[in-house]
């Protein structure tokens, strides 16, 4: 298949079937008339999140009608050799921790800057101009490569080595946990909060079988850790 011309009306969201792609996928429908999405298999310990997709990709549509419309195909690279190289949590049967170097052991070294070069050689062939990602580092784990900086660098290199004029869109980077719980509710209301809650997924262990206040997970890991303490801040402040 040969590459189409870029427009400046499609996108191409990084969709992993977790709460914070999960919203940004949400907020490329409310934007872009044509989506697309795009999930990475690496022998992720939590692999079971890309079985999430499918069933959030479905409802959304159910949550408005214009989202439906606008949502196209879905894309699965498989990038077994980048969990093959990793030494980490996400990618060995390994206890959760702080490593030397100050960074948890769950960082995947250069797996952003992976995924959005792929992305970017999908959205070349596609002909997709926006490419969308969940990268924060307001509430993060230090992960290096979901900096704004990093993400700014990537887009300049991408551009460049491409000879497109991609753009790399962030919509979580300046958001808490709790603000995006709250862009969730804003973009599609509690249908979206509820199905954020009921079907996506977050837990570091890939754990679906304890049901909390805020969705599926082990509990105690730093990714539902976190999520938790999102969503009962968010709780509060929907109160106030």
């Amino acid at each position: 298949m040969t590459a189409t011309e870029p427009g400046d009306d499609g996108a191409l969201v990084l969709f992993s079937g977790g709460q914070d792609s999960t919203t940004c996928l949400a907020w490329a429908l409310a934007r872009f008339p044509r989506v697309e999405t795009l999930g990475f298999d690496y022998g992720q310990r939590h692999r079971i999140e890309l079985d999430c997709r499918d069933r959030l990709r479905s409802e959304l549509g159910r949550i408005d009608e214009g989202w439906e419309r606008r949502l196209g195909p879905d894309h699965t690279v498989d990038l077994a050799t980048l969990g093959a190289v990793s030494e980490t949590a996400l990618t060995r049967d390994t206890e959760i921790a702080m490593a030397a170097d100050g960074l948890p052991n769950t960082f995947v070294p250069g797996r952003n800057l992976v995924f959005l070069t792929f992305a970017a050689a999908l959205a070349y062939r596609r002909g997709l101009r926006h490419i969308v990602g969940g990268m924060c580092e307001t509430d993060y784990s230090g992960y290096p490569d979901c900096r704004d900086d990093t993400i700014k660098a990537l887009q300049v290199a991408l551009n460049l080595g491409m000879e497109r004029r991609f753009v790399l869109h962030t919509p979580l980077m300046w958001l808490d946990k709790a603000a995006t719980w709250g862009l969730a509710d804003e973009l599609g209301g509690e249908r979206l909060v509820d199905l954020i809650v009921e079907d996506s997924h977050t837990c570091y262990l890939g754990e679906r079988g304890e049901r909390h206040d805020w969705g599926y997970g082990c509990g105690t890991c730093p990714a539902c850790a976190l999520r938790a303490k999102g969503f009962a801040a968010y709780r509060d402040r929907s109160r106030n």
